[in-house]
C-alpha cells in the first residue's frame, strides 16, 4: 500500500453504525455503535465515539461486527488440493496421503498450500488459523511452512507434524529441535506439536510428550476417530500426566463417558470439525456429548482438499448436527424436541472465544473489549438481500451470512480485506505456486492415478423390490391391474 493510501497500516481505524457483537463475558449487543481501533488494540467501543483526526473510517451501517474467527485445526498444506477429495472417505483420505502420495509434496508444494489456506482464511473472516501441519517430513518442508505464513498478514499457530515418522522420532530429533530454536522461540508465529495417539501399550508417543513438556508447548491430537484412535489413547495420556488445559482434542468422536470425564476433568478442550465428520467417518459430531461435560468447544474446517474454509459453514453444519441428534434421540423415545438446547448464539461463540480459550488466547483475541489485539470483521454487503433485515444477530451469522458478505478484516489492528477485497495481496503469485504444485503431482502421478484419486468407485446400490409396481389403470373395476 502506497502511503497516501486510505487503509495505510498505522492509521487509526473507527467503524461506525454496526450492530455490535463484542463477544464478552456477557455477550453484550450494542445497537448502532462504533468499534474504535488505535494501533494494534481496541481503544473503545460504544455509542458516538470519538475519534483521532486522522482515523480512517468505515461505515458500517447495516452490518454486523464481531471478532475475527479461529480455527483450531486445518491441515494449511492440503489447499493447492482443494476439492479434489470431494468424494473420498477417511480410508480414502488415509491412502492417498498417508500411504500413496503424501511423500510427493516438496518443501515448495507445502509453501504453495499454506499460502493459499491462509489468504482463504482472512477472506472469510478467519484471523486466527492453526495450521496443522502433518506434512512436515523434513526440517526443509517445516521451513516452507513457516515461511508461507509469515508472509500473509494473519495470525497463524503452526501445529508441528509428520505423518511419515513416528512422533517419537521427528520430536526427539536434533532438527526439530533447531527448527523451534531458529524459527518458534521468540518469534511471531504460535506453536504446538500435532501427533496422534494410537492407543499402542507401550506408548510410544511418550517421548513426544516430554518434549512438548520440556519446551512448553501444547499439544493437539486426533482423538476418538474411528478406526484410528480410541480411549486407549486417552487413557494411556491421562494415566501418565500428559492431559493439561491446553490440549486441543481434535473430533473426539467415538469416545466413551470415562473419555469425555478425563478430557473435562483436566480442562482440555476439543476441536468440532462437523462438516469433515458428518461426512468423512470420523464418527458423529460430538458436541452433544460435549455438551453434557461440560468441555470447552472449538470450531474447525478440517482440510479443503475435501470442504470448505470458512467457519460460516462449520457453524451451521454444527446447530443442523447437533439438532438432528438431539430430534433422533428424542423420536426414539417417542418424544418431542419443543426446545432446542444449542443455539445460534453458542456456536458464534465457539467460533470466536471457544478458539481463543482453545488456543489460551482469550485475553489477546476473541471479543471486542478495550484492550484487546484489534482482530474484527465487518460483516456488510449492501448488494446482497441476505443481508437484511438483521433482526436476531447470532443467528444472522450463523445461518445467513456467507464468506462474500465479509466486507472489511483487521488483524492485529491492520486491514488486511476491505469493501469484499483482499488488501496488499498478490494473489497472482499465489495462483502461479498452486498451479505449478498441481502440475507436478499430476506429472509425479500419472494421469490414470490422478484421475482414479479425485473419482473413487461408487459401491453398487441394491435397489429394493417395490410390491407396489402397476402397469394399468382398470377404470371398470377403479383399480390398478398387475
Amino acid at each position: 500500500m502506497s502511503a497516501g493510501d486510505p487503509m495505510a497500516h498505522g492509521r487509526p481505524v473507527v467503524f461506525r453504525n454496526g450492530l455490535v457483537l463484542t463477544m464478552d463475558d456477557r455477550h453484550t449487543v450494542l445497537p448502532d455503535a462504533d468499534v474504535l481501533v488505535v494501533g494494534s488494540r481496541i481503544a473503545a467501543v460504544g455509542v458516538g465515539l470519538e475519534a483521532p483526526a486522522d482515523a480512517v473510517e468505515i461505515d458500517a451501517t447495516g452490518g454486523i461486527l464481531m471478532p475475527g474467527m479461529i480455527d483450531t485445526h486445518r491441515h494449511m498444506w492440503q489447499t493447492a488440493m482443494r476439492g479434489y477429495g470431494a468424494d473420498w472417505t477417511l480410508t480414502q483420505y488415509f491412502v492417498w496421503y498417508y500411504l500413496d502420495h503424501g511423500r510427493l509434496f516438496r518443501p515448495e508444494d507445502v509453501h504453495a498450500g499454506n499460502v493459499l489456506a491462509a489468504l482463504e482464511a482472512i477472506d472469510a473472516g478467519v484471523t486466527t488459523t492453526v495450521d496443522w501441519s502433518h506434512g512436515l517430513r523434513t526440517v526443509e518442508h517445516a521451513d516452507a511452512a513457516a515461511d508461507a505464513l509469515e508472509s500473509v498478514p494473519g495470525r497463524f499457530v503452526l501445529a508441528y507434524g509428520n505423518i511419515q515418522q513416528g512422533p517419537w522420532e521427528w520430536a526427539t530429533s536434533t532438527e526439530f529441535r533447531d527448527f523451534h530454536r531458529r524459527r518458534i522461540d521468540g518469534g511471531r508465529l504460535g506453536f504446538q506439536l500435532a501427533f496422534d495417539v494410537t492407543g499402542d501399550p507401550s506408548f510410544p508417543e511418550k517421548a513426544a510428550f516430554e518434549v512438548a513438556r520440556e519446551l512448553d508447548v501444547p499439544v493437539t491430537t486426533h482423538a476418538g476417530v474411528w478406526g484410528a484412535t480410541n480411549d486407549d489413547g486417552i487413557r494411556l495420556m491421562h494415566e501418565h500426566g500428559f492431559m493439561t488445559p491446553s490440549t486441543v482434542y481434535v473430533h473426539a468422536a467415538t469416545l466413551n463417558p470415562d473419555s469425555y470425564h478425563r478430557i473435562a476433568a483436566t480442562g482440555g478442550s476439543v476441536s468440532v470439525s462437523t462438516e469433515s465428520e458428518q461426512s468423512a467417518g470420523q464418527g458423529y459430531p460430538p458436541t452433544w456429548a460435549l455438551r453434557r461435560h461440560g468441555i470447552g468447544v472449538s470450531l474447525s474446517m478440517d482440510t479443503s482438499v475435501w470442504w470448505s474454509g470458512d467457519l460460516f459453514s462449520a457453524m451451521r453444519a454444527t446447530l443442523g448436527a447437533d439438532r438432528a441428534r438431539e430430534h433422533l434421540d428424542a423420536h426414539a423415545r417417542q418424544e418431542t424436541v419443543t426446545h432446542a438446547h444449542l443455539r445460534a448464539e453458542h456456536v458464534v461463540d465457539w467460533a470466536t472465544r471457544g478458539g481463543s480459550r482453545a488456543l489460551g488466547m482469550d485475553s489477546q483475541v476473541g471479543s471486542l473489549q478495550v484492550g484487546r489485539r484489534a482482530d474484527v470483521v465487518l460483516l456488510k454487503n449492501d448488494a446482497s438481500p441476505v443481508m437484511f433485515p438483521l433482526l436476531n444477530p447470532y443467528g444472522h451469522v450463523a445461518f445467513q451470512a456467507q464468506r462474500g458478505d465479509v466486507h472489511t478484516v483487521l488483524v492485529d489492528g491492520r486491514v488486511v480485506k476491505h469493501e469484499h477485497r483482499l488488501v496488499g495481496v498478490d494473489l497472482a503469485a499465489a495462483r502461479r505456486g498452486v498451479e505449478a504444485t498441481v502440475s507436478y503431482l499430476m506429472d509425479a502421478m500419472g494421469e490414470e492415478a490422478w484421475r482414479t484419486g479425485m473419482n473413487p468407485d461408487i459401491p453398487a446400490t441394491a435397489v429394493l423390490d417395490n410390491p407396489y409396481t402397476y402397469t394399468e389403470w382398470d377404470a371398470g373395476s377403479a383399480q390398478w391391474k398387475h
